[in-house]
C-alpha cells in the first residue's frame, strides 16, 4: 500500500482548498476523529464541479455514510435531487439533520437499506456515485446500467485502492476493483478515465 499522490502535493492542494462552511467542516472533523471513510475535501470539490457542469436532475449515491459526499452534490445542484442510500440508520439520521441545518433537505431523499436495491427504483440517473463495498462495484454497475440516462456520468471512489490494484494481491476487494475498472474501460458505451486524486476517482461518461 502506498500514497497515490505525493504527500507534499496533497498538502499543497489541501492548503489551496479553503472552506468556510461550518457544517462541512464539522463533518470533516467527525470523519477524521472517528476514522470514518469520507471522500474528503479534494474529491468533494471535484464532485461539486462535475455536478455544476453536468446540471443533473437526478444523482444517486451508492453508500452515503453520514452524507459528506452527498452534501457536495446537494450544494451544487441547480434543479435536481440527490438520493442517499445507507444501511446504517444512525448515519442517515445524521445526514438528514445536517441537510436540514444547511437548508438542503429539499434537494435530497434519504433511504436506509441496500444501496443497489434502492437505486433500482430510480430511472434516468444522470450521475451515479459508487462508494460501497469494493467487491460489489462490478455487480452494481451491471445491475444499474438500464437505469442510467442517455449521457449519464458514473463516478466511483477508491478505484486505485491504495495502490493495491497495481500489485499482486488477490483478495476479494482488490479483485473487485480491478474487474470493475477493466469492465468500464473496455465497455464501448462509456469513455472512462481515472483521476489519481486521493484514492483514485473513476469517471465514466455514457456516450451511446
Amino acid at each position: 500500500m502506498f500514497a497515490i499522490t505525493n504527500p507534499r502535493i496533497e498538502k499543497y492542494l489541501k492548503n489551496l482548498s479553503s472552506e468556510k462552511d461550518p457544517l462541512l467542516l464539522a463533518m470533516e472533523r467527525m470523519g477524521h476523529r472517528q476514522d470514518f471513510p469520507i471522500v474528503d475535501r479534494l474529491v468533494g470539490r471535484l464532485l461539486y464541479l462535475l455536478t455544476r457542469l453536468k446540471d443533473p436532475k437526478l444523482v444517486v449515491e451508492l453508500g452515503s455514510g453520514f452524507g459528506y459526499s452527498a452534501y457536495w452534490f446537494a450544494r451544487a445542484l441547480n434543479r435536481g435531487k440527490v438520493i442517499l442510500t445507507e444501511h446504517d440508520r444512525e448515519n442517515i439520521d445524521r445526514a438528514k439533520k445536517t441537510f436540514m441545518q444547511a437548508g438542503l433537505a429539499r434537494r435530497a431523499v434519504f433511504h436506509v437499506g441496500d444501496a443497489v436495491a434502492t437505486a433500482k427504483r430510480y430511472k434516468e440517473i444522470d450521475i451515479l456515485f459508487i462508494d460501497i463495498d469494493k467487491h460489489q462495484y462490478l455487480q452494481a454497475i451491471k445491475t444499474l446500467l438500464p437505469n442510467l440516462s442517455r449521457d449519464a456520468l458514473i463516478i466511483a471512489d477508491n478505484t486505485l485502492w491504495y495502490g493495491r490494484v497495481a500489485g499482486k494481491k488477490r483478495d476479494r476487494e482488490t479483485q473487485g476493483i480491478r474487474e470493475f475498472n477493466a469492465y468500464l474501460f473496455s465497455h464501448n458505451d462509456f469513455f472512462t478515465t481515472i483521476v489519481p486524486l486521493r484514492d483514485g476517482i473513476l469517471l465514466a461518461h455514457k456516450i451511446r
